[in-house]
């Protein structure tokens, strides 16, 4: 299935870069548990996360090896391009086991039967799914081995985009404009807030007349009434109310790249606050975007949101973008670079950022967010969804 998403060649390229940054940091191998960075180098796609897996790079062996539990070896032969001999699977007395055996010893054998057992092994440690008891077994079972942290390694080879990545993104960003849609037209007075939860899912599952949609890495955030000053809040029972504000984020998800998009609207008729809050947005956000351009830096970018809505007196310290792309639960950033004070990242073309600059006070909150990537000579906002404050 990975070589109907991405040829062989793109894999390959991956591996190389992958394997190049291996040798600059002096490392034998890397142990990848990050589900995105699996996907990225081997192809491998389920929702088998929640048990312990891998896929492991060497320096100097041409393809990795996927490790995980026995009966996800299957969906590993029907997703990755890895040969038969290179997809191990460990027996499922390893999950939650009654004989003390953990996943990690058999990863332990993988790594012997590799001779890099007595190397240097960069570990994502930092990973979402990499427990300490990963760690502490791999170090009982490999005592020779010098293990580093290698959280961001693969994220940084991850940041630039193929033209085929950018294809699936810009598919994404489509889906992400139906469901913003759908969740703007479902919201009204009277309607619970689960029922415009439906009719999001629903546009993100269905994606377009061309092409389906995938589940995204985030649920869809939707932080009403008095709680729009909160981000990450979800939906309840709750009934929208006549003077209700509504944020909406979400992302349409594409062979799992990713599109971000949040737009707020209200219930009724918006305060004037609200509708001037929504102005500074705009004018930050596109202040921003037209400083954007390879060779630029992500702090550069974000001084030009700050120094925009520092006019109107408004200050935000929090960062106002991220890397992202290719994600899985519970996330779809990279964790690399962020637009933000003191980020020297220097734009590159090809990279994609969601771009999320809101304003959140005691009394409103506020959020309109881009999807770009970086081109030859500034950047694409990958949606063309309006920019604005919308009433329902």
């Amino acid at each position: 299935m990975s070589q109907e998403i991405f040829d062989e060649r793109e894999y390959e390229r991956r591996l190389s870069r992958t394997r190049e940054r291996l040798r600059e940091e002096d490392l034998d191998a890397i142990v990848v548990s990050d589900p995105a960075n699996m996907n990225y180098l081997a192809g491998y796609d389920g929702w088998s996360f929640y048990v312990h897996q891998a896929v492991v790079v060497t320096a100097e062996r041409d393809e990795p090896v996927w490790v995980g539990r026995e009966m996800d070896a299957g969906g590993a032969r029907a997703t990755t391009w890895l040969a038969a001999e290179n997809i191990r699977s460990y027996s499922d007395d390893h999950v939650h086991s009654p004989h003390d055996l953990h996943p990690m010893d058999y990863l332990a054998g993988v790594l012997e039967e590799l001779e890099v057992a007595d190397g240097r092994i960069g570990l994502e440690m930092d990973a979402a799914y990499f427990t300490a008891k990963s760690y502490t077994r791999l170090q009982e079972n490999l005592p020779e081995a010098e293990f580093e942290d290698t959280t961001l390694l693969v994220g940084w080879v991850r940041i630039k985009k193929s033209d085929q990545e950018l294809e699936y993104m810009r598919q994404a960003a489509q889906i992400s404009e139906n469901a913003m849609q759908a969740g703007i037209d479902a919201i009204g007075e009277g309607v619970p807030e689960y029922e415009v939860a439906a009719e999001i899912y629903d546009a993100l599952i269905r994606g377009t007349d061309e092409f389906g949609g995938d589940y995204p890495s985030i649920v869809p955030l939707m932080p009403s009434g008095d709680h729009t000053d909160t981000p990450h809040l979800t939906w309840t029972d709750r009934e929208f109310e006549d003077g209700d504000p509504v944020i909406i984020e979400l992302s349409g998800c594409r062979h799992r790249y990713h599109s971000p998009l949040a737009r707020t609207t209200f219930v009724g008729d918006p305060p004037e606050e609200l509708e001037e809050a929504a102005d500074i947005v705009v004018e930050g956000i596109e202040a921003a975007l037209e400083v954007a351009e390879p060779g630029v830096t992500c702090e550069a970018v974000e001084k030009a949101w700050r120094e925009t809505i520092a006019q109107y007196g408004i200050e935000k310290e929090d960062r106002i973008g991220y890397s992202m792309g290719l994600g899985y639960p519970p996330d779809w950033g990279e964790h690399t670079a962020s637009i933000r004070p003191g980020d020297e990242t220097v734009l590159e073309e090809n990279m994609t950022f969601h771009m999320i600059p809101g304003i959140w006070t005691e009394e409103i909150g506020m959020e309109i967010s881009e999807t770009f990537v970086v081109t030859d000579d500034g950047v694409e906002t990958l949606a063309g969804f309006p920019r604005k404050l919308f009433t329902a």
